[in-house]
């Protein structure tokens, strides 16, 4: 895999390439975010025999609002055409779906490891640890190529202790540089936080519970967002400049505006520009 930005082109979702398995393999729960209850490995009753959602076009009209903000990272295609050889479940053995339904979740976090190396490759800051992101590239994608018995007992947890060691000594590095630096909020409960126009910059937001928070107009540059919790913040006119590791899931989780300034690596929801 290529360094930044063309090799994470790989990782956003081919649906045209995958067999449907986000709504097969993912189990959710009648909520704000899911109409009706589904279990894992049980199809999705709007997937319709091509693979295509039903509704695709009215999903948050009908309530399932939980899937316009989801990406796989590129599993699906993965799974679909590479670890099964692009044999539909829908025409194979019995037990394929329950396979493919087991592995689906496992190369998704891989492959969600992946962007975060591969973003990390591209920060300058990050050179002296170069050698090593690339080390670990390399093992990850190693690691999505396995056979289904392989990913299915893989340990997860442990590749992403060892990944994630490696990412914030990545973010240390590049938020050293940043001026006016701001404070440690790792983990921070800021729900429904009122931090319009906030001075974030190279703030480390890993983890940081930022549900419904205003963010209007505010200041994240050089911030770390991985893992951080952006359903329904308002990220209206902030700039997220040069911010890093997020995801487009994140993105598409909260609210923002025409004036909103995203890193390059994410793209601005359709829904934003609406606003304004």
């Amino acid at each position: 895999m290529q360094d930044h930005p063309g090799a994470l082109a790989e990782l956003r979702g081919d649906c045209a390439n995958c067999f449907g398995l986000c709504c097969v393999a993912l189990p959710f729960s009648a909520s704000a975010d899911f109409a009706v209850d589904k279990a894992a490995g049980t199809p999705c009753r709007n997937l319709l025999d091509d693979h295509r959602c039903g509704i695709h076009a009215r999903l948050r009209d009908t309530g399932f609002n939980g899937c316009t903000v989801y990406d796989c990272f590129g599993a699906g295609q993965k799974v679909s055409q590479v670890t099964f050889g692009g044999e539909d479940w829908r025409r194979g053995p019995a037990d394929r779906a329950r396979k493919m339904s087991d592995v689906f979740p496992v190369v998704r976090q891989l492959h969600e490891l992946l962007w975060y190396l591969t973003e990390a490759l591209s920060l300058p800051a990050a050179r002296p640890l170069r050698a090593d992101l690339r080390a670990l590239v390399e093992a990850t994608e190693t690691l999505t190529l396995g056979t289904p018995e392989d990913l299915a007992a893989l340990d997860v947890a442990a590749h992403r202790q060892r990944v994630n060691v490696l990412l914030l000594r990545t973010s240390e590095l590049a938020r050293a540089g940043v001026r006016g630096r701001g404070k440690n909020r790792r983990g921070a409960d800021l729900m429904g936080a009122r931090l319009r126009g906030a001075d974030l910059r190279g703030a480390d937001l890993r983890g940081a519970y930022l549900i419904a928070a205003d963010l209007t107009g505010a200041d994240l540059r050089g911030a770390d967002l991985i893992g951080a919790d952006l359903r329904d913040t308002d990220l209206t006119d902030a700039d997220l400049t040069d911010a890093f590791f997020l995801t487009q899931p994140q993105v598409n989780a909260a609210r923002g505006s025409a004036g909103t300034r995203l890193p390059g690596s994410v793209s601005r929801p359709a829904r934003w520009a609406a606003r304004g």
